[in-house]
């Protein structure tokens, strides 16, 4: 059985112009030296040392898996979803196995940002982990409020707004599943923080390339796709559902077919937008997927119930495989736009 875990799924513009505010981030990238050239990837901003990020919400605050992942080798890690106030997330049961994969409906259970901040952050700091925050609210305030508590912090590489979480009575896919609810948000978040800012997007809204690039356009320098698809189970002795919630978010290799096939129509249509890649990873083989789909990282999420130890074997792997090959991980991304006639668009929608 799987284990839950005790919290939730998952540059400022000159002279305050409007196109200025909402342009991306003008960090320039730092280019890679030595033997990290061999794994680190670039999006926008953001460089990461390799592509290897954990996901939001199924790797506690990183500080939990000391025990089997030395934080430093990989290439980032998400927080928890975390929020203004602490949250203590749905009643249980709000977690169940399915047959390729899970239900969770958690509801972003944190700590709070100045507690992570305070007792979190410092650790992480010390260990050499590349933190990205992930935050979440209500209203669009509560994530300005988030960030600007985020601004001064030491030790972060980046904010990834959770824009896209079926498991909670407000907020959530209220942004995401809206064009122009993403839009707002972001641009708004934009103006509010200097670190580069990522996007986490839903596989339930009605038409994802249409969120990507109202993402992307009012600031977004990453987009991370995709988060969980709304599922159900139901206990056929009772008849109820399975969680308290009733519906969750279902992730694991049962979705692995719709994430890749989605990162790769986002990257067909906005080409030059960095994307991470998030659904049913747990293998070399699905990195490669992912990472030849279009993302340039890839997020990896219920495999940690599963195998603890799982992010650091696909970074010792996919360097392995690159030493064999001698070629740089960078490469390998968007490989299957390259090897011949795109496929007919069946659209986007989750």
């Amino acid at each position: 059985m799987v284990k839950e875990a005790d919290g939730g799924t998952g540059g400022l513009g000159d002279g305050g112009k409007e196109p200025e505010a909402n342009a991306p981030s003008p960090r320039l990238p730092v280019p890679p030296s030595g033997t990290e050239s061999l794994l680190a990837v670039q999006l926008g901003p953001l460089r990461l040392k390799n592509p290897i990020v954990t996901a939001s919400g199924t790797f506690g605050y990183g500080l939990e898996f000391t025990d089997w992942v030395d934080l430093a080798r990989l290439g980032g890690l998400c927080t928890k979803g975390l929020s203004l106030r602490p949250h203590a997330g749905n009643e249980p049961p709000r977690i169940c196995e399915t047959p390729a994969g899970m239900l969770n409906a958690i509801g972003l259970q944190n700590i709070g940002v100045e507690a992570f901040l305070s007792e979190k952050l410092p650790r992480l700091r010390s260990m050499g982990a590349t933190v990205i925050a992930n935050v979440w609210g209500d209203l669009e305030e509560d994530y300005v409020a988030i960030v600007k508590a985020l601004e001064g912090a030491q030790g972060l590489a980046a904010v990834e707004l959770n824009i896209s979480c079926p498991n909670v009575e407000k907020g959530g896919m209220l942004f995401g599943n809206s064009p122009s609810a993403t839009a707002s948000l972001v641009s708004r978040v934009r103006v509010a923080t200097r670190f580069p800012l990522i996007v986490k997007l839903s596989p339930n809204a009605p038409d994802l390339v249409e969120s990507a690039r109202a993402a992307r356009t009012a600031g977004a320098d990453v987009l991370s796709l995709v988060n969980t698809f709304v599922g159900m189970a139901i206990d056929p002795e009772t008849a109820r559902p399975r969680l308290s919630f009733g519906t969750g978010g279902l992730s694991g290799p049962a979705i692995k077919p719709l994430a890749v096939r989605m990162v790769y129509q986002v990257a067909r249509a906005l080409p030059d937008t960095p994307l991470m890649g998030i659904g049913g990873i747990s293998s070399l083989s699905d990195v490669l997927e992912f990472l030849a789909a279009g993302a340039t990282a890839i997020q990896v999420g219920t495999a940690n119930f599963v195998e603890p130890g799982v992010s650091q074997r696909l970074v010792e792997e996919l360097e392995q495989y690159c030493l064999g090959r001698g070629i740089a991980a960078a490469s390998l991304v968007g490989r299957a736009h390259r090897t011949g006639p795109a496929p007919a668009d069946a659209g986007a929608e989750g």
